[in-house]
């Protein structure tokens, strides 16, 4: 049986370092997409990238006035999600864009209700949520293996500074360690276990003046305008208790030792580090002393930045919402926000947003049939 469905055109704005991960995927694993440009504001950048990946340099206009380019893949900085989504929106492009949505919760509103508005998909990163790993700890906790989730709990510390230097946008607003990074745990506990009700926390900004160690200029500083150190409890409506640290006040361990565990009534499940799409699941059984590493129950173990664009692409084609999708972006950041505004408020913060129960991807091979997995996600043989 074959299916006669047209390749959604795409195009990227932003060519930055995250672009080789993003367009490597897209123009090599999914033939639901058809990549034919990419945009830079320095048009040297974009035409490297170009040249890389078999595809046009174009500039944000000729993105605009094109009326077969269909989604356009926003990987600008945090900063300039605002007017970059808001701008390809209003010209009714459907948008996909790296996290975070927007870095203030009243723009991401405003895209939700523009996108809305004008019947058009708004997704956004992290999906990496869609791989293998986060979605067999779904498929375990969903078979009830480990009985009820009664609570959960993430953490993950770096050194900052490093960060700072290497990428000065993770200084500024929007780039600081909560919305950065831990916008991976918010968003794999979210696509699990559902929305959250109420938040509390705790969030500084230690240090905000760091030292300079280049021989230029050695002796000077630079600010920290975002926040470095993130303390949360997460009440979900399914009545989960969480709790997340994130803290880039500490050392760089590599790789990176991130906790990510769920308590249930009948085990534990120990999951991978959900800034990447593999990983090993482990669970421990109530009557046992020791994890044991699950099989695998999905694909996409390897890097796929992307994937949520392509999943998003058939979620277009066969009239379906996608699952990396705006309402569940939103939340997150409404999440994260949340904690910001309890530790100014010092209360509690019960949250307005909710969204609906993402879908597991299908399992392929072991689930609907090889058919099934080919339509749902496109993956090219």
């Amino acid at each position: 049986m074959k299916m006669n469905i047209q390749p959604v055109k795409t195009a990227v704005i932003g060519c930055g370092v995250i672009s080789d991960a993003y367009l490597q995927t897209m123009t090599q694993k999914f033939n639901i997409l058809d990549v034919v440009g990419c945009c830079d504001r320095n048009p040297e950048k974009a035409q490297a990238a170009a040249q890389k990946y078999g595809i046009k340099a174009l500039t944000i206009e000729e993105i605009l006035a094109d009326e077969t380019i269909e989604i356009v893949v926003n990987l600008t900085t945090p900063a300039s999600h605002y007017p970059v989504i808001k701008q390809l929106l209003e010209a009714g492009k459907h948008v996909y864009t790296e996290k975070v949505l927007s870095v203030r919760l009243d723009h991401a509103a405003e895209l939700v209700k523009i996108a809305d508005n004008k019947n058009l998909y708004l997704g956004a990163a992290p999906d990496t949520f869609l791989g293998s790993a986060i979605q067999t700890a779904r498929y375990v906790v969903d078979s009830g293996l480990i009985g009820e989730v009664t609570s959960c709990y993430c953490a993950l510390t770096r050194d900052g500074e490093i960060l700072n230097r290497a990428f000065p946008f993770t200084a500024k607003e929007g780039g600081g360690f909560g919305f950065d990074v831990g916008i991976y745990y918010i968003t794999a506990l979210l696509s699990i276990l559902g929305p959250v009700k109420e938040v509390s926390g705790v969030v500084q900004t230690r240090k905000p003046e760091r030292p300079y160690y280049s021989l230029e200029k050695f002796g000077e500083t630079f600010p920290v305008e975002c926040e470095n150190f993130m303390s949360g409890i997460l009440l979900f409506e399914r009545g989960t208790v969480g709790n997340v640290l994130f803290d880039a006040n500490s050392i760089f361990i590599l790789p990176e030792k991130p906790s990510l565990v769920l308590f249930g009534t009948m085990g534990i499940l120990y999951m991978a580090d959900p800034n990447q799409f593999g990983g090993d699941v482990r669970v421990i059984l109530k009557g046992n002393n020791e994890p044991v590493t699950m099989q695998q129950s999905h694909a996409f173990h390897d890097e796929c930045r992307g994937l949520g664009v392509a999943e998003m692409a058939w979620a277009m084609r066969m009239g379906r919402k996608n699952r990396a999708n705006k309402e569940l972006a939103y939340h997150a950041l409404e999440v994260l926000h949340g904690i910001v505004k309890s530790s100014e408020t010092k209360s509690n913060q019960m949250l307005e947003s909710t969204f609906e129960p993402i879908s597991p991807l299908p399992r392929g091979y072991t689930g609907q049939g090889f058919f099934g997995f080919i339509e749902e996600t496109g993956i090219a043989l």
